[in-house]
């Protein structure tokens, strides 16, 4: 048996492999020629590009508000900002470290559960039409409105996981649309091939199925990384500083109340800051699987 399906696993890789280079003879005999790469110091001048910007509205944010004469309590200026940053950190960094993990954990479960469903739903169109629709549904309806009744079902004595919940409802669904359309997005002439090699559903998985979705699962995992953060935030103001471990929302929440205007924007920086980096990480980590195959991550521009 185990020959069997050694045998079966070595004529579909051959297969395919014959496929995709009978595939690229003939797109390579018809199309040009790819771009020239572009100068290393345009592209350089690129990836500064966005911190040039910044520093640029940062420096106007910081002229206005002293020319103007701006109060404090209603728009600080960067500098303020900045000093308040430093001077808070210690009761910033538990209040981060919370908001954090809260995305963190959520977006995990939506990787975990949004997996398996996809695939769940792309092996069966009546399954897809039996549950999609409720998919939907969850998304669509606005976190605000169903935030309060989480945390009422949960509890309040177990008010972080009513947080963690309503992080997961807005990750979840970009993860499982994606995902979806990955799966069903396999190319027809390498199914039939796998077909007509009587391939196993295993092989089928991993040598089709998988690098077919890849591309869209990614996709959505940078959509849902920065929904998950946007889920955490929305929760905590929801739940406002009653809280044992408040995150930054509740920060903020708290230095309105206080009418402490650089400590409510320290916080909101953060959670931008938190927002960039989560997006940078994930954009890379797409890059890293997709750089050598994939059309998305091949660089042509400057």
């Amino acid at each position: 048996m185990s020959s069997g399906l050694s045998f079966t696993g070595a004529c579909v890789g051959n297969a395919v492999t014959g496929w995709r280079q009978v595939s690229d003879l003939g797109l390579n005999s018809e199309a040009t020629p790819p771009p020239a790469p572009a100068p290393r110091l345009l592209r350089a001048l690129g990836s500064l590009a966005p911190g040039a910007l910044a520093i640029v509205l940062l420096a106007g944010w910081e002229i206005a508000v002293r020319v103007a004469d701006v109060p404090q309590y209603m728009l600080p200026a960067p500098s303020a900002i900045g000093a308040t940053l430093v001077a808070e950190w210690d009761a910033l960094r538990p209040a981060w470290a919370v908001t954090l993990m809260t995305m963190a954990v959520a977006l995990l479960a939506a990787i975990i559960l949004g997996v398996p469903s996809a695939a769940l739903l792309a092996s069966s169109r009546l399954v897809e039409r039996m549950v999609f629709p409720y998919a939907v549904m969850l998304q669509v309806t606005p976190l605000v409105a169903v935030a309060p009744f989480i945390v009422l079902l949960i509890g309040w004595q177990r008010v972080w996981w009513a947080q963690l919940a309503c992080s997961w409802i807005v990750a979840f669904f970009p993860i499982l649309s994606n995902t979806t359309i990955g799966f069903r997005s396999a190319d027809r002439g390498l199914c039939d091939l796998f077909q007509l090699y009587h391939a196993s559903p295993w092989q089928r998985l991993r040598l089709l199925l998988a690098p077919s979705a890849l591309p869209y699962f990614l996709a959505g995992l940078k959509v849902s990384t920065n929904l998950a953060l946007v889920g955490a935030v929305v929760a905590e103001f929801v739940v406002g500083a009653q809280v044992d471990n408040p995150g930054l929302a509740s920060t903020i929440f708290e230095s309105q109340l206080r009418s402490d205007a650089p400590t409510m924007f320290a916080a909101l920086a953060l959670i931008s800051v938190t927002g960039v980096m989560a997006y940078a990480a994930t954009h890379g980590f797409s890059f890293l699987l997709l750089r050598r195959w994939h059309d998305s991550a091949l660089v042509s521009q400057p």
